[in-house]
């Protein structure tokens, strides 16, 4: 289905090179602060080591990966993916990990990311092999939407927590984020997160030269250590190591990236106006962004998730080229190289994180509900009511997860990891299942009917 727009560009070389590498810095920049945002979060509240280079770098070269893996016709960037939060900081707070130094917890996290990446093999295997509608059955928005609103909701006290160091610089990146979000215009309405980073930077930079502190005293930034930065280095690379418990917590978050990864194809679908479950196919869609989470992972990076920032950038600018968006990678991959940036960004103030994820993790647990009522989940049929119920609950009742022993190793499943099994299990023994993929007829209806 070819969009209508007669002012879409399909073929951004029309415009030149100078042009072409502008569009490419707006899509590096509309995914810039999302994606640092996570090893900042997980370095800083969680005491995992990730590195910001390590993250840029495999951002870059999983989009590129992605684009090989289908066919260079889709216009997706991939960043780090939110989702696997909660699993990192599980895995810094497990029992069986307890006296392991934090690189090496993070070593066991990167194994998890491996195997949860290789799962969207085994999604696009059965897509490829018995199609789409038969394998999203299991799957409904009546289970996807609840795990997903479980993901933000769970992560939420941290961000408080992050918030309540110091209130003011909190507010201060919430509020830029609202402003520019609600009311900024072309390029500003883009980017509403990275300026919230920006903007309550500056002004933390002006409170500590000012003399004002944390709540508790503390300077509210340490800028020491960028000044030993080289502006040239390796990403610090470190490879994953794999253990049963740090699998079985981050593996089943793997349900809910798929489920993002479907909608996200849907989505740029629609705003390009091409059919891309059907060509390059979900398969291979589903290939390229598991193998670009499995390769990051593999040697101490985040899991990479389709980036609706960058889908915004196309509707903004009606430049539809795959092209643009493979600069943007480039950028990435080349900022990975330069340590002192990232020192920089390392010397966040967790106020301004805390402020951040305010917006962040609340707009998480918001996909899950606007997947649950764009696909008209009627829950006046008790079959979706109780689903649903057992899964919020689970999702979130189980807060530590449940630890047992198997064969004299420490197993954990996650109250996410729970939740995703219970509801996938009732879903398929309830009986009145009639959720039919991609079927547009106002009741329970896929998103891909929405062409």
């Amino acid at each position: 289905m070819r969009s209508m727009d007669q002012n879409a560009i399909r073929d951004a070389r029309a415009l030149g090179v100078p042009k072409m590498l502008l569009l490419g810095l707006q899509h590096m920049f509309a995914m810039f602060g999302a994606t640092i945002l996570v090893p900042i979060i997980v370095s800083s509240q969680y005491g995992l080591p990730l590195s910001i280079q390590t993250t840029l770098f495999f951002a870059g070269v999983g989009t590129l990966f992605f684009h090989l893996c289908s066919k260079l016709k889709v216009p997706a960037f991939l960043g780090s993916s939110f989702a696997f939060l909660g699993g990192f900081e599980t895995i810094s707070k497990l029992p069986a990990y307890e006296g392991l130094a934090a690189a090496e917890k993070l070593q066991y996290a990167c194994g998890g990311i491996v195997i949860a990446g290789l799962l969207y093999l085994v999604l696009a295997l059965l897509v490829k092999v018995v199609g789409v509608h038969k394998v999203m059955r299991y799957l409904p928005p009546v289970v996807t939407g609840p795990i997903i609103v479980c993901i933000g909701l769970n992560l939420a006290p941290s961000a408080v927590s992050n918030a309540s160091t110091n209130w003011l610089l909190a507010l201060i990146a919430l509020g830029v984020i609202i402003v520019f979000n609600i009311w900024g215009k072309g390029m500003l309405k883009i980017i509403p997160i990275l300026l919230g980073v920006i903007i309550s930077y500056a002004a933390a930079l002006i409170m500590n030269a000012m003399g004002m502190t944390n709540v508790d005293g503390s300077a509210i930034l340490n800028t020491a250590a960028i000044a030993q930065a080289g502006w040239l280095g390796l990403p610090p690379f470190q490879l994953a190591k794999f253990d049963l418990s740090a699998i079985l917590v981050m593996a089943p978050i793997a349900i809910a990236a798929m489920m993002e990864h479907i909608g996200d194809m849907s989505a740029i679908s629609a705003t390009v106006g091409e059919k891309f479950i059907e060509d390059p196919g979900l398969h291979r869609t589903l290939v390229g962004d598991g193998l670009a989470t499995a390769l990051s992972g593999l040697f101490g990076g985040p899991a990479n998730t389709t980036y609706g920032e960058n889908t915004g950038v196309l509707v903004l600018s009606r430049v539809y080229d795959p092209r643009v968006i493979r600069l943007a990678a480039l950028y990435a991959v080349v900022l990975g190289f330069i340590p002192k940036m990232a020192e920089v960004i390392g010397t966040m103030p967790s106020a301004i994180v805390g402020g951040v994820s305010f917006m962040l993790y609340g707009m998480i647990s918001a996909i899950g509900v606007r997947n649950i009522v764009e696909n008209k989940v009627d829950f006046t049929n008790s079959r979706n009511l109780i689903i649903a119920a057992v899964i919020l609950v689970c999702g979130l009742g189980f807060s530590g997860g449940l630890t047992f022993q198997v064969g004299g190793a420490s197993l954990t499943l996650t109250g996410l990891a729970i939740a995703a099994l219970a509801g996938i299990l009732l879903n398929a023994v309830l009986p009145g299942n009639d959720y039919e993929f991609g079927k547009d007829d106002g009741h329970n209806s896929g998103s891909l009917g929405k062409y």
